[in-house]
């Protein structure tokens, strides 16, 4: 590194510390684009080549591109939720925790009293809007369809709220703005029961992936105007409309895409513009609503002042498209091992770009460990807000990964949370301990819609020491332990090698687990399941 390059690099530094003392007299809006399923080898600027995504690696080149970055879950639900109250999603509901995705009747899952990142901007003077997919339930008791959904997102801090309810391959196929269905009729109300005979939806034909069968009747009108194709260019028009309405103040904008979860559906203009199937095709509607926005923010004056992030849920799931995507030559998760729902690193270890003009250094690429529970203690740091440590949860300020480049860890521990509770595991520093054999996510066979697990390790090419054929060798170890560093592809299970990193990592994990309520409350609960 020459003196020019040293001295440039000092300069931005202290820049960078400057901004950080100036934040809460200059708060800056917040774009947090969260994507549903897009896996870490999706994007151009993490190594895709037979899909193209030109704004989102602009948006790499101007900022900072994560290599260490997961998601709260690997699941889409539970995801969420750690996203937006920087909880661990094993602890919610008083420890039952958060595994799968909800179901269409599903009560909001976040308490209202929680601290949320909506609350935690609207506390600042923000104005808030969540604009795409929820999937955290709405009401109390079993959702309402044909009542005000409330609580829902207007309850946890959100001025706005406009989107898909629960998830794109799911039923009910309506749109919500804030607590109401669009195009709701009284005098046509949701039906949902044996006997009924189901709304129409928009159907695809198989190759664009599995989507339910509507269980809803009623509500013609309602139904007709949801459409799957027309659900992406949607979302980013609401999305730009409310950013033009609330320029005037700071702004947090959460925009949780239905892109790319099945079924893949992106609208007939980007239909066959990838090299990898719908798959691909959706990840470019994808990149073009990411696009979208900037153009918003650059002609409102806006793009200096915001912090901008894109990132997912999860990792790619080997689902249909995912299959027909990788038979292309395109491998959603890079090399990594294993996919959506499973706690190896294919699973959880997601995208994460940031981009902030004059704070954030412009193309520029940090390994720092960081979490989507981290958003929360971040972004306090960011408006200069001082929040409770039992609000904070297992949120971490990871800011200075941000905007600098510090020389230790800023988290060297984390909880890695997949579909099944007995695989729980532990990162720390370099070790990651699984407490159990495979990758408790999905264990379908190549060719089915949930397909996951050994099988499909094999059948991707990805190499595990415990695997051999597409199955659990016998005799292998009944954990797992892998040194990340030096094997991020976990191709060597070191359980039987370092017996007493296996014993500490046992230790650890058991330390974060939620403690057991007490006996008169177990008692309590038992008798409210047998009501």
């Amino acid at each position: 590194m020459n003196r020019k390059t040293i001295f440039e690099a000092g300069l931005f530094c202290l820049a960078a510390l400057s901004a950080q003392v100036v934040l809460a007299e200059n708060p800056p809006n917040v774009v947090l684009i969260f994507a549903d399923d897009l896996g870490y080898g999706d994007l151009g600027c993490y190594g895709a080549t037979k899909v193209q995504t030109p704004n989102i690696d602009k948006l790499a080149s101007q900022g900072r591109r994560f290599t260490d970055a997961h998601s709260a879950s690997a699941v889409c639900t539970p995801s969420r939720y750690g996203l937006l109250t920087g909880e661990y999603p094993f602890r919610a509901q008083g420890g039952k925790g958060i595994w799968g995705p909800c179901s269409h009747s599903q009560s909001l899952l976040i308490d209202a009293d929680k601290l949320t990142l909506a609350q935690l901007f609207k506390n600042k003077g923000y104005a808030t809007a969540a604009v795409g997919k929820w999937h955290l339930g709405f009401g109390t008791g079993k959702t309402d369809w044909n009542k005000p959904l409330r609580p829902g997102p207007l309850e946890l801090g959100f001025d706005y709220y406009f989107g898909v309810p629960k998830v794109n391959s799911g039923f009910p196929y309506v749109y919500v703005e804030n607590d109401a269905i669009v195009g709701y009729d009284p005098n046509d109300p949701l039906v949902f029961g044996k006997g009924i005979t189901p709304s129409k939806t928009t159907t695809y034909p198989p190759e664009a992936g599995k989507k339910t069968a509507n269980q809803f009747g009623g509500a013609k009108k309602a139904h007709a105007i949801y459409d799957d194709e027309k659900t992406g260019m949607l979302l980013t028009e609401k999305a730009v409309k409310w950013i033009e309405g609330n320029k005037e103040k700071p702004f947090f904008l959460y925009f949780p895409t239905t892109n790319i979860h099945h079924p893949f559906t992106p609208a007939p203009q980007f239909k066959g513009t990838s090299q990898a199937g719908l798959y691909g095709d959706f990840i470019h509607e994808f990149d073009w609503m990411v696009g979208e926005l900037m153009k918003c923010l650059e002609e409102n004056g806006l793009t200096e002042n915001t912090l901008v992030i894109v990132t997912s849920d999860n990792g790619g799931m080997f689902n249909t498209g995912g299959q027909d995507a990788f038979a292309a030559g395109h491998r959603q998760n890079g090399e990594l091992l294993g996919f959506k729902f499973g706690v190896w690193e294919g699973g959880q270890r997601v995208p994460f770009i940031a981009t902030w003009p004059g704070n954030i250094q412009p193309n520029t690429v940090s390994g720092q460990l960081i979490s989507g529970v981290d958003m929360l203690a971040t972004f306090a740091a960011i408006t200069g807000q001082t929040v409770e440590k039992k609000q904070l949860a297992d949120s971490i300020n990871v800011l200075p990964a941000l905007v600098g480049d510090p020389a230790a860890p800023l988290r060297d521990t984390l909880v890695l949370c997949p579909f099944r509770r007995t695989h729980l595991s532990i990162r720390k520093g370099k070790w990651i301990y699984i407490p159990g054999q495979g990758s408790g996510g999905f264990k379908g066979a190549p060719g089915t819609h949930a397909a996951g697990g050994p099988a499909c390790v094999s059948f991707v090419g990805n190499v595990n020491s415990d695997i051999e054929g597409g199955k659990i060798k016998t005799g292998a170890p009944p954990a797992q332990l892998y040194d990340i560093e030096a094997d991020v592809n976990q191709t060597t299970n070191l359980y039987n090698q370092y017996p007493e990193v296996v014993q500490e990592m046992q230790a650890l994990l058991k330390s974060h687990e939620p403690a057991k309520p007490p006996a008169s409350e177990r008692t309590s609960q038992k008798k409210k399941k047998s009501r």
